[in-house]
């Protein structure tokens, strides 16, 4: 039989022992022979166990092996990355040996089949080229009787091995698997390494230069990752990127050994950021389900380490709470409270958990999202058995089931708490099960009481960097899609409903400016013992200078454009928002989505605040007149109205000069009626203004020389 030019052509580009490998990436030296060893306990714990009529291959009788004790984390990645890619390849390695004769000729012990199979898929990827031994390593009797036998068999494997490829027409060996596998495992060669700055033992600005001292170069995008560059995220502002192929460069570099810069997916820092943006300088956290001490860490970072308080929940052992806290000390982290009870015990009327205003879920899921799963799985301490369903492609529809339920019952004991304001919920899958479906069931849920306001599904809190990003935000959830440049994530974020009879206090009014440190140098005077013996004022006075008056106004106003900003943004188009989220604007905390009572619930001391003077109404709405959009450009806003802290002024004319008009009214100069230029602001005598202390001007005011 004549064969066909394209046969011909097939052939030839299979012919040398070189080309029959199963993936481009050759290891030509091979492993240490504790790595094939420990790669072998993590197959036999993880390998697809088929029913007895279909079984070629026998693994023995031995089942939930103790995870191997590693040296050091490189040889650890080594294993669990040698024991996935021979999972991946399970079916075909196992043919493999039938077919060359290698396993019937061979009577191994079935326990040791695991151990041949992980070299077996070594060996090809080496092509067939012998190890290289270290003359100072330990040997291991079991791995050099395998690598001997597989020597032996070398030109029978390669020959079933070339069979196989013409037999399917395939190029390479990869096209076996399932098209998401090799997709992911296309992505995950080229997805940056992303770790975020240790704030408590160094600041941004100073790993920065450090890195700029060692010779890298910061670039502005992240698709510009090339040689030694690095950048900045733009979801997460203490995030930077780094090109994959410098892994193990940069874990030998002193910013990473002194835990200065943490490795860890972006997904990670995603959820920790989201927590932050909606918390008080004060606020506590309850980290719901046990992550890994690296999500807990950074959102110890993020946090006041005198003012909040971090619990975590379900750290059983003696082992697990001595292990974190030796890492948490490392990287001086110290308002982290471990909790032995698994959150689903802890009654949501603990005293002790009656200050947390947060609850931080990041529950196991799927990682059906996460293109690099050996790292994923190692930095977050998930179960290494996800490793079965994801060298598959899909999960089992029982495992999905258990992971949901568990998921479920987690998040919706999240919103029994009565003092938590907020609940951030974050997988990497992106199943509809496990994302929108959890969360619309703990949505559902009624909670008991009628003083507890239940929940709601807030926008994303966190900038929009893509028009992709501003699409999935429509649905109040951020999800972002797997892409060379970043795993699946899915993040929701639950705030509690609007409380129509709730009040704003001076208190939190002050406690937001104090935290944006508006009020630095403020100090609020008490009176005498005798006068508070005589009376007891209804609130307590503050004296602040015009000019403290002035910053807060302008801190209020820039926080009510920011709330205003979040109640339009979905009506915004969708190139104007993406310019806005390319230039980082930040969201403003929730307790602004609090309404201020309106004036007929107000106590005595807030409606007398609300009876200003004309100068000072006046001031205000020449203000508002400048600050006036373009019909254009006009959305319909709900009116708020902002009640500020009582104030004593020093004297009516001191507030007037001292007051600090806002940029855009910088051109209004207040002189006197003789230097005042003509058709500037209009002229209102004392008597006049006496008389008409009540009304406003009507027309907004326009100055001929705005830079007078």
């Amino acid at each position: 039989m004549e064969l066909q030019p394209s046969s011909l052509q097939r052939m030839n580009e299979i012919s040398s022992l070189d080309d029959l490998t199963i993936s481009d990436k050759a290891n030509s030296t091979g492993y240490p022979d504790y790595v094939y060893l420990n790669a072998a306990k993590i197959f036999q714990n993880v390998h697809v166990e088929k029913p007895q009529d279909q079984r070629l291959v026998g693994y023995g009788t031995l089942t939930n092996l103790p995870m191997p004790v590693f040296e050091d984390e490189k040889s650890q990645r080594w294993s669990f990355e040698l024991a996935f890619s021979a999972l991946k390849y399970q079916d075909f390695l196992e043919d493999l040996m039938i077919d060359s004769c290698f396993y019937p000729s061979n009577p191994t012990h079935d326990d040791l089949t695991s151990l041949v199979v992980v070299m077996l898929y070594d060996f090809q990827d080496r092509k067939f080229q012998p190890r290289l031994c270290l003359a100072d390593e330990e040997e291991i009797e079991e791995v050099r009787e395998v690598e001997k036998s597989l020597n032996s068999f070398k030109t029978k494997i390669a020959a079933s091995l070339a069979r196989c490829r013409i037999k399917l027409d395939i190029l390479t060996i990869d096209y076996l698997l399932p098209e998401t596998v090799r997709k992911k495992q296309e992505r995950a060669s080229t997805l940056p390494l992303y770790a975020w700055v240790n704030t408590m033992k160094t600041s941004l600005e100073d790993v920065c230069s450090s890195l700029v001292r060692d010779g890298f170069v910061k670039v502005k995008s992240i698709t510009e990752l090339e040689g030694l560059t690095f950048c900045q995220d733009l979801h997460c502002q203490d995030l930077l990127g780094f090109p994959a192929h410098l892994r193990d460069d940069l874990c030998g570099m002193e910013l990473f050994t002194d835990y200065r810069l943490v490795f860890q997916d972006k997904s990670c820092s995603l959820a920790v950021h989201s927590a932050k943006a909606l918390m008080n300088m004060d606020d506590n956290v309850i980290i719901g389900s046990m992550a890994s001490g690296l999500t807990i860490a950074h959102m110890s970072a993020l946090t006041n380490q005198n003012t909040s308080k971090i619990f975590v929940c379900g750290v059983k052992t003696k082992s697990q709470q001595e292990q974190l806290q030796h890492f948490f000390t490392q990287m001086q982290c110290r308002n982290i409270k471990l909790i032995p009870d698994t959150f689903t015990d802890i009654d949501p009327t603990n005293p002790r958990l009656q200050t947390a205003k947060m609850v931080l879920l990041l529950p196991p899921c799927s990682v059906s999202g996460v293109s690099n799963p050996v790292d994923f799985i190692l930095n977050e301490n998930e179960d290494a058995g996800l490793l079965q369903d994801i060298s598959r492609g899909s999960i089992s529809e029982d495992k999905l089931n258990d992971l949901v339920k568990h998921q479920e019952q987690i998040l919706t004991h999240a919103v029994k708490f009565p003092r938590v304001q907020a609940v951030v919920y974050c997988t990497c899958s992106v199943y509809p099960e496990e994302n929108e479906n959890v969360v619309k069931k703990a949505l559902a849920y009624k909670v008991e009481g009628n003083q507890v306001q239940p929940y709601r599904l807030s926008p994303p809190v966190l900038p929009l960097c893509s028009t992709l990003e501003i699409e999935k935000a429509s649905e109040k959830c951020l999800k972002l899609e797997p892409s060379e440049i970043n795993n699946g994530c899915f993040v929701a974020v639950l705030t509690r409903e609007q409380d129509p009879s709730g009040t704003v206090s001076v208190k939190d009014v002050l406690a937001r400016a104090a935290a944006k440190g508006l009020l630095d140098g403020i100090k609020t005077i008490k009176p005498a013992k005798k006068e508070r013996r005589k009376s007891k004022p209804a609130t307590q006075t503050t004296l602040v200078s015009s000019e403290t008056q002035g910053r807060i106004a302008e801190f209020l106003k820039k926080e009510s454009e920011e709330a205003t900003d979040i109640a339009v943004r979905p009506y915004i188009s969708s190139n104007s928002l993406f310019r806005e989220s390319k230039a980082n604007i930040s969201i403003p905390p929730k307790g602004l989505s609090k309404a201020i009572p309106s004036m007929s619930r107000m106590s005595p001391v807030k409606k007398s605040l609300s009876r200003s003077s004309t100068t000072e109404r006046h001031y205000e709405h020449c203000r508002s007149s400048a600050a006036r959009p373009r019909l254009e450009e006009m959305y319909v806003l709900k009116p708020v109205e902002l009640t500020l802290p009582p104030v004593i002024a020093l004297s009516h004319s001191s507030y007037v000069c001292k007051s600090k008009s806002p940029p855009h009214l910088s051109y209004f100069h207040w002189k006197s009626r003789y230097s005042l230029p003509r058709n500037s602001l209009t002229q209102t005598s004392s008597t006049n203004m006496s008389k008409h202390n009540d009304t406003l001007q009507t027309s907004p005011a326009k100055h001929p020389r705005p830079w007078l």
